[in-house]
């Protein structure tokens, strides 16, 4: 599902703030510590009792969260699938509905968690600076090393880094900035090819 510019300008500064409140300032962006910095509650598959796992799993293969009515927001996620960027998306997928203040579920905010983790993990400006520091293209691999995601996620962050090049302002605009601003420390060491 397509978002209006709109939305999509509104993510974009929810995650700028996120990093913000939070502290988040090193490369790869960590769902798990975003999570528990927002006292989210993170709960792989594999420790609830197995009935209720094979519940969760037919629920979703992927994960999910819920919010109890004592206001806690715990996130389930599949542990079993072995590979650490799709469940580091996933989080940070759930971790979108809880930022935006989703409380019901539907197209459109499936739509907008997932763009937020799109842009949470692998931000466009934070990409573009890994290409002032290495001289070099940005590869799909590049980005997959760097931010720590998944092939697929990088994939998609690649080509919207691409069309952020492409289509994008002459200048950042404010969140972008702010962004940049929060990774300032972040260095590039050239001897290990990974930000330090």
């Amino acid at each position: 599902m397509r978002l209006d510019d709109k939305q999509y300008e509104e993510i974009k500064q929810i995650v700028s703030d996120t990093f913000v409140e939070y502290d988040v300032k090193s490369i790869p962006i960590n769902a798990f510590e975003i999570a528990y910095k927002m006292g989210l509650k993170v709960v792989p598959y594999s420790s609830v009792a197995s009935k209720k796992r094979e519940a969760c799993e037919m629920f979703t293969n992927d994960g999910f969260s819920v919010e109890f009515g004592n206001g806690d927001w715990v996130i389930y996620y599949n542990d079993s699938c072995n590979n650490y960027g799709r469940i580091s998306q996933t989080v940070m997928h759930e971790i979108g509905h809880y930022a935006l203040g989703h409380i019901e579920s539907g197209d459109e905010e499936e739509a907008e968690a997932s763009f937020f983790a799109k842009y949470a993990l692998a931000p466009p400006p934070l990409i573009h600076r890994l290409y002032g520091m290495i001289g070099a293209s940005i590869t799909v691999d590049l980005i997959m090393k760097q931010f720590d995601i998944s092939y697929t996620a990088a994939e998609n962050a690649l080509r919207y880094y691409q069309m952020w090049i492409t289509y994008g302002n002459e200048a950042y605009t404010d969140y972008e900035i702010q962004i940049l601003d929060q990774f300032d420390k972040q260095k590039y060491d050239k001897t290990s090819g990974l930000f330090i």
